[in-house]
């Protein structure tokens, strides 16, 4: 580019104008100013764009082709500026979320309704997956935070913890349990497990390892809210996220087995990538969970 993308402005309001002085008044700079600009755009481009009379100015053949050029950008750049400040201030974009079908329902989607009760205008996604593969969504730029359950770690990526979790075996209300459980007992009862691929259960497995301890389930489900279900049925006991699990705990369709000692606490976290920066509306929704 030959020139600076001020000259063309002063250009451009000159010619709406047709008049350095009224030129001058809306860029706030003089009038002599306005005239240098119009004099070095006109030498850089080796051709007139205006014509001098004692009436005024006006456009040149040549300054009335370069008019309908430089009004197109200008255009474009204050729509595009437009815009910027619509999603600045909420009123446009879209959030993208990746999370499990367990973790949307019991956790999210509270912040899901208040989030589009206040800013109504930004465009929800939700991917849904394994953690791992939500964790990737992200790294490639497909969605803007991912909620995974504890630990997780990459390199790449932030992670927030947003929500203490315990997990717990319950069993049917009708079921005749003792108190308390060794981690070798409930090993030997018929278990209820969330599928292999599941951070859930990578989680318990690891832990009942480091005892020693090998689990191998009667029934392997792909949902937490089966896992309920199924001990409330008494098909088997169930390793559930208690948080996940208060509503029927509290009616009595299921109850906890103790466990001694407990298993320990994990939590669900926030992720996102560290070196780019979260848009207007993904801020905006870790800031009201947060």
């Amino acid at each position: 580019m030959k020139t600076k993308l001020d000259y063309y402005r002063v250009f451009y309001e000159t010619a709406r104008f047709r008049s350095f002085s009224t030129a001058a008044q809306h860029l706030y700079i003089s009038q002599s100013a306005i005239s240098q600009c119009i004099q070095q755009l006109e030498s850089d481009l080796n051709v007139q764009l205006f014509v001098r009379t004692k009436r005024g100015i006006s456009l040149t053949n040549e300054g009335k082709i370069l008019y309908l050029k430089v009004e197109n950008a200008i255009i474009s750049l204050e729509q595009g500026e437009r815009q910027l400040e619509r999603l600045r201030h909420l009123e446009a974009g879209e959030l993208r979320i990746a999370a499990g079908d367990t973790i949307t329902t019991h956790f999210l989607l509270k912040y899901l309704e208040e989030f589009h009760a206040t800013y109504p205008y930004i465009r929800i996604e939700m991917a849904n997956s394994y953690s791992s593969q939500m964790l990737a969504l992200v790294k490639e730029g497909k969605a803007d935070l991912a909620f995974v359950n504890m630990p997780m770690e990459d390199e790449e990526l932030t992670f927030e913890e947003c929500l203490e979790i315990n997990d717990v075996f319950v069993c049917g209300p009708d079921f005749e349990n003792k108190e308390p459980y060794s981690w070798e007992e409930v090993a030997k009862l018929p278990l209820i497990l969330i599928e292999k691929n599941a951070s859930s259960r990578h989680f318990l497995e690891n832990n009942f390892k480091e005892r020693g301890i090998t689990l191998e389930p009667q029934i392997e489900v792909a949902v937490h809210d089966l896992l309920i279900r199924f001990a409330s049925i008494h098909l088997g006991i169930s390793c559930v996220i208690e948080q996940f699990s208060k509503e029927e705990l509290e009616k009595g369709m299921i109850k906890k087995l103790p466990l001694d000692p407990p298993l320990p606490a994990r939590s669900i976290a926030c992720a996102y990538l560290k070196n780019a920066p979260l848009s207007y509306a993904a801020k905006a929704f870790l800031e009201l969970i947060m």
